[in-house]
């Protein structure tokens, strides 16, 4: 069992998590090992909702990566297509999503919202 981490947004919201979801995000593993997971861990940048969703995308992709009979618990297909389905947002919350994985430091998140945003500008023809 994994310790529990708490995160607060920049408009107050506390998340709490399991340490494993939460290490999803390199900035606040580096506050994990700085502080323990006693205190809570502030992320001025983020504000709830988004963080909300930050949380969603991580927790889907440490359970998508676990094995079971060791094999992933699921195969990259369902991977690929849940991700599509989570960035079917409006673009303010798309933009959100880059700034807050680009803060929190979550590679998959940032090079899925990136990408996203690459293809609706290729699909409007500004290219």
């Amino acid at each position: 069992m994994s310790n529990k981490v708490k995160l607060t947004s920049s408009d107050n919201q506390t998340f709490e998590v399991d340490e494993e979801i939460a290490n999803e995000s390199l900035t606040v593993k580096n506050m994990i090992e700085d502080t323990g997971t006693e205190d809570i861990i502030p992320l001025p940048n983020v504000p709830g909702k988004i963080l909300s969703k930050v949380i969603e995308y991580c927790k889907f992709h440490v359970e998508a990566s676990k094995k079971v009979d060791d094999k992933p618990a699921k195969s990259e297909d369902e991977i690929k297509q849940w991700d599509t389905e989570f960035v079917k947002v409006d673009q303010a919350t798309l933009f959100d999503l880059i700034l807050a994985a680009n803060y929190l430091n979550i590679k998959g998140l940032l090079d899925l919202t990136c990408q996203t945003v690459a293809n609706m500008i290729k699909g409007e023809g500004l290219c």
